[in-house]
């Protein structure tokens, strides 16, 4: 998702946040996930959370701190701040250098 442009990353990361929390909630893939509900009014409890937060990690590579589920409570304010994190993350990522050109042979 790294490297993204800001919109088509929102979009990547809705899809997996979404599929994260259905899978917690035991829905179905087409059923409609609220997300302005907070999670516990979705039906999540704190350990289901934690185990979405755990996936989000690993996948995304960053760490998430438990006390930001709770200040952000619903699935839109996670992708808000998931999107601006890893965004944040891109910008100040240090630049991958260049191949090595390969050394031209002396001529002779």
């Amino acid at each position: 998702m790294r490297g993204l442009p800001p919109l088509e990353l929102r979009e990547e990361l809705e899809e997996l946040v979404v599929a994260l929390f259905r899978r917690q909630l035991l829905m179905e893939h087409d059923d409609e996930l609220d997300q302005e509900l907070s999670y516990f009014d979705l039906g999540m409890t704190s350990l289901r959370l934690m185990e979405v937060k755990k996936a989000l990690e690993q996948r995304l590579g960053i760490d998430i701190d438990a006390t930001l589920l709770f200040n952000r409570p619903t699935v839109e304010q996670l992708l808000d701040h998931l999107t601006e994190t890893v965004l944040t993350a891109d910008s100040t990522a240090a630049p991958v250098p260049a191949p090595a050109a390969a050394p031209v042979p002396a001529s002779g």
